[in-house]
């Protein structure tokens, strides 16, 4: 069954092509498809453009389709393209004429854009909460280890003085950044392009405003066009707001595979987040967080991926964007378990207290005798050269004490500054359970 059936064959390897997979990636977006038809319905009923009765006849019908997909999901029968199409066949088999008026001042094309919006729209809440538990993870950490000395590295060369404070901190803090980077992706997903039909609006006296209320919408697309030109836009949007997540997992992961290798055992993991080799009994491999690094890194790939597909289409819709589906849906759910996963790997992870004792960092203090020189009167310059002197004369001896004491330092790395920064970015998600949204359409008529 088509939506668009013209009663003209198709041939069945063509009809498999075109559809793709559709079936298996709709499912994801049934319970959404419902909602947005509770909506157009009780809009319509609202516009006199189909009885009240009808209308709410149709909420029964769609609320009942709801309760079971959120039970046991829906399943697409043989030869339904997409969910769309299950719906309107379940809604026309049930309440028969009734159901074929449903898609009455709609079109396929705004109908699949407010699903992918609220679908996004959940998912999105879905990593910002994981998110938030992991940087209160990282924080909790960075207090527990805020004057516990470790090594800083440039070019991977020893560098200066740093802390446990202050490496758990810096990812605390990237990571409330990258919210604030999602709250601007959430902002432009929010906004309803239902009643924009085809992308050129429709004829039928509709109510889009009522529509936008009705789902807790943040904003309305107003242009018809431009409701339209937001499919790819929004994948777009997403995936971005996926890559700079998945950026700073990455890195920390990185940061841990080095840390956790002998050469620099900063860190050790229990054995149960660690495997080991077939041949050599003493190997703890950090698998997990190679695993974190290698999918965070193909993430990061994906917002270039979906320009791939889009670039150059002129607006209006093209079937393109349908394969967007098989690139987003599987890329919210691997960074959802990256999160999960990188959050249990800091929890569990054990720092040593004893790197500096190693002669390797004799001289990680040099900079802290340059700036001994020039507090006490010394000119900058000639206190670097003095002590650059000393180190290859080998005369070097320097204290182990770092007298940092700006914010943002050892001992002082700002953890309620960073708190405050996670804080503002939560403010401005602007949630709405997708199950007050249903309970609002169900009980409209009463």
């Amino acid at each position: 069954m088509k939506l668009w059936d013209k009663n003209i064959p198709i041939e069945h390897e063509i009809l498999q092509f075109t559809t793709g997979q559709d079936p298996l990636f709709d499912r994801c977006l049934a319970k959404y498809d419902l909602l947005g038809s509770m909506a157009h319905a009780i809009m319509l009923s609202e516009t006199g453009l189909i009885t009240g009765e009808e209308g709410k006849a149709l909420v029964a019908e769609l609320k009942s389709m709801y309760q079971q997909a959120d039970r046991q999901g829906m399943e697409l029968e043989e030869g339904i393209e997409d969910i769309h199409t299950q719906v309107e066949k379940i809604l026309t088999e049930k309440l028969g004429d009734l159901g074929k008026k449903i898609h009455t001042g709609r079109s396929r094309n705004d109908q699949v854009l407010v699903d992918i919006k609220l679908y996004l729209r959940d998912e999105l809440r879905a990593i910002v909460f994981l998110l938030k538990g992991f940087v209160k993870t990282l924080l909790s950490k960075s207090e527990e280890h805020r004057m516990l000395l470790m090594p800083g590295y440039t070019h991977f060369q020893v560098a200066m003085p740093s802390s446990f404070g202050l490496w758990f901190g810096a990812y605390a803090e990237a990571l409330a950044d990258d919210l604030k980077f999602l709250n601007g992706v959430y902002s432009v997903i929010n906004q309803n392009p239902l009643g924009s039909a085809a992308g050129y609006g429709t004829s039928f006296p509709i109510d889009r405003n009522l529509t936008t209320r009705l789902l807790k919408f943040g904003n309305l697309h107003v242009n018809a066009i431009n409701a339209q030109l937001s499919r790819g836009k929004t994948e777009w949007y997403m995936t971005t707001g996926i890559a700079a997540v998945a950026g700073t997992l990455g890195k920390m992961a990185m940061d841990s595979v080095l840390y956790l290798g002998q050469n620099y055992g900063f860190f050790s993991l229990p054995d149960a987040l660690t495997t080991g080799s077939s041949i050599m009994p003493h190997k703890k491999n950090p698998d997990v967080l190679e695993l974190i690094r290698a999918k965070c890194n193909r993430l990061q790939q994906l917002p270039s991926t979906v320009i791939s597909v889009t670039t150059n289409l002129p607006s209006g819709y093209h079937r393109d964007f349908q394969i967007l589906k098989e690139l987003v849906f599987p890329a919210i759910e691997e960074i959802k378990t990256c999160i999960r996963i990188a959050d249990q790997v800091m929890q569990s992870v054990t720092v040593n207290k004893n790197i500096l004792d190693d002669p390797k960092y004799a001289y990680l203090f040099s900079v802290e005798a340059v700036n001994k020189k020039v507090m006490e009167g010394v000119p900058f310059r000639d206190a670097y050269r003095a002590v650059a002197r000393e180190i290859a004369d080998g005369q070097f001896s320097p204290g182990r004490v770092p007298g940092y004491t700006h914010i943002g330092s050892i001992g002082n790395q700002g953890t309620r500054e960073i708190q405050s920064k996670l804080e503002e970015a939560l403010s401005g998600f602007h949630f709405t359970e997708t199950n007050e949204i249903f309970k609002t359409l169900t009980g409209y008529y009463r």
